[in-house]
């Protein structure tokens, strides 16, 4: 039976914020307690991230009973905190098509409606595209509206956060950060940021003073003329005073009023504090403290694991696992993890640095064994990279792993601190391909084709995971070029996966089948797609051939040569953009070589490709098994019609 969650009393009166509005005050706690029902409810059956949705209901409530949204703008960071915000602002009875194929997208995204000002995937935007708003809000001579950003402490650590407060602080403009300080990011937080908040959050100095000072600002609203102005002024002096005696406040410092910490999860205090707050023009903070998971125990207890957890019981809190008796191969990022450990066992020289992703890529199997020697520097990605180039030149052996989708964060760094200077960075690009609920902002489309064009990087490609043990294991040993190596997110396809270490030649590929008339030539893990598809025309009768080319750059040019020579028409096949990615490479070789051979590209086309479960959009975009052998069977027709 298809399950259909049910809102509770007061939530099925809401469709939109204008709604939320007719809402008495004094019920605003029961509509909260019906939202964080419903997203559990939701969740637990059709999946998607959790614990930092749970963590932000009485903010999100107070920010849309407040604010007048959509005209008051709230740009959310990253958007995993969003799914309260979907539900008040008209997708509740859609609300279970998120991230499905063909639903409502997981995160914030303009063209899905009104109230998503700004779309959001990747973390630490929000501050900078709210202050664009409230700069453009100004210069149109609108000065009552209002432009929030909605930032985790997570997101602060990244250098894109710092660069929008300090241009917020210098910048005539009416913005609100919202720092929504929960101590979590999907790990746990770390950095000197993490225990500078802490530091604030504790101050006993400070928290005998807080209440006073909200009481004082409360009063503002009542009062009016010169006493209220010598109030304000004296309420403010003595902050100022406080925090620098006691913290030498740095959003102070960055000239940015500050307020709180405040207790965000009191929904009525909220709403009185952002009444109070829109009577002050000007760039300011409020501090927030949130628990993530708030409202599910058990999502409280371990929040790394309830960050997405999948299907789950939500009475039990059992997570369901699909059964399969059978044994099955394991994740890619889990031999990454496995595999970087035992290089990192054979060399003290080999490192593992990751920003903020430790349990997503897995190298949190080598913190916990050496923890000297892994390092997770939060959502930094082009620290990462250039912190790695700094560890290359000092002979140390870096393995600097990152989401292909992030890592287009850092492509600066990349080519001019560590490819430039012949650094010997490893680069292990982590969710490489399409990969599924999370959409477009997360696809990891574009590596391939901006790693190849950089000099010297060599861009290689597992077809499984002794590919990857192999290439890991050459990387590190065998040559001391940049090396980039790309991965899909999931499974691989070995049960028998931990083979010993085998040098793979940096640009040769390998025969895997021969065959007639048509070849395909693969990058990665598609070439087990073209297995499948050259075993279902091999009970048809038609043989085809199969070359697992392993390197966009450099490329087999021997094999590349055997190809044309052998075959009338070659497919090339991929799980990245085809527009500069590995085939363009291939018609690029051959075109610069005079050699004449018909070559169909197949990979990720020209366009953004939505959210779904990946073999659904491999399918849509014609590279699982039935798309390929609709291509070869349409080459056939053509080679048989000349």
């Amino acid at each position: 039976m298809e399950f259909h969650a049910q809102a509770g009393p007061l939530l099925s009166k809401i469709n939109n914020p204008a709604d939320l509005k007719k809402i008495d005050l004094e019920l605003l706690p029961q509509v909260c307690q019906e939202l964080r029902q419903y997203i559990i409810d939701v969740v637990s059956v059709n999946g998607g991230h959790f614990g930092a949705s749970l963590g932000v209901v009485e903010l999100t409530v107070a920010l849309h009973y407040v604010f007048d949204t959509p005209s008051d703008q709230l740009v959310w960071d990253v958007g995993h905190q969003a799914y309260g915000h979907k539900i008040l602002t008209g997708r509740k009875d859609v609300f279970e098509t998120n991230r499905k194929y063909q639903g409502i997208s997981g995160f914030p995204k303009r063209s899905e409606s009104d109230y998503d000002t700004f779309g959001v995937g990747h973390s630490s935007t929000s501050i900078s595209a709210a202050l664009g708003m409230a700069v453009a809000s100004r210069l149109k001579g609108d000065f009552k509206k209002q432009h929030i950003a909605i930032i985790g402490d997570g997101a602060m650590t990244a250098g894109l956060a710092f660069e929008g407060l300090n241009n917020a602080g210098y910048v005539d403009s009416n913005i609100l950060v919202i720092l929504n300080d929960n101590n979590m990011s999907i790990d746990p937080n770390v950095g000197a940021l993490n225990h500078y908040l802490t530091d604030v959050t504790t101050s006993s100095k400070y928290n005998r003073l807080r209440d006073d000072v909200w009481k004082a600002l409360g009063k503002l609203g009542a009062k009016s003329g010169k006493k209220a102005q010598s109030l304000a002024s004296k309420v403010e002096q003595s902050v100022k005073t406080l925090l620098t005696d006691a913290h030498a406040n740095i959003f102070e410092s960055l000239n940015l009023r500050y307020f709180g910490p405040a207790d965000g999860h009191d929904v009525l205090r909220l709403v009185q504090l952002f009444k109070d707050l829109k009577k002050i023009n000007g760039p300011k903070l409020l501090h927030i403290k949130t628990i993530k998971g708030k409202g599910y125990e058990l999502a409280e207890k371990d929040q790394t694991k309830w960050h997405a957890p999948g299907l789950f019981d939500k009475v039990s809190g059992e997570i369901f696992k699909a059964e399969n008796p059978l044994p099955k191969p394991p994740k890619y990022q889990d031999v990454f993890g496995h595999t970087i450990l035992e290089l990192a066992k054979m060399d003290e020289r080999i490192l593992g640095i990751t920003p903020a992703m430790p349990s997503g890529c897995s190298l949190n199997i080598m913190m916990k064994e050496m923890p000297e020697r892994a390092f997770d520097v939060g959502i930094a990605e082009q620290h990462a990279v250039t912190f790695s180039a700094g560890l290359a030149t000092q002979g140390m052996i870096p393995f600097c792993n990152i989401y292909s989708t992030f890592m287009q964060r850092a492509y600066d760094q990349v080519i001019h601190d560590v490819a430039m200077q012949h650094l010997h960075v490893v680069f292990c690009l982590d969710r490489g391909g399409l990969v599924g609920a999370d959409g477009p902002t997360h696809h990891g489309a574009y590596d391939i084709a901006y790693m190849r064009c950089i000099p010297e990087v060599v861009v290689a490609a597992p077809m499984n995971e002794h590919e990857l043990r192999n290439m890991m294991f050459s990387a590190a040993f065998k040559q001391k070029h940049t090396y980039s190596i790309r991965y899909p997110r999931g499974e691989g396809v070995l049960i028998d996966w931990k083979n010993p270490f085998k040098e793979i030649t940096t640009g040769t590929g390998r025969v895997i089948l021969e065959g007639e008339e048509i070849v395909i030539l693969s990058f990665g893990h598609p070439g087990n797609f073209a297995v499948k598809a050259i075993e279902l025309l091999k009970k048809e009768g038609i043989n085809i051939g199969l070359y697992d080319m392993r390197f966009a750059k450099p490329l087999d040019t021997k094999l590349l040569i055997k190809a044309a020579e052998k075959y009338s028409n070659i497919i090339t096949l991929e799980d990245g953009c085809i527009d500069g990615g590995f085939g363009s490479a291939v018609v690029e070789y051959y075109n610069d070589n005079h050699i004449n051979i018909a070559v169909k590209r197949l990979g990720i086309p020209d366009h953004y490709i939505e959210h779904g479960e990946p073999n659904q959009l491999y399918k849509e975009i014609g590279i699982d098994a039935d798309g390929i052998v609709k291509s070869i069977k349409g080459l056939l027709k053509e080679i048989q019609v000349k």
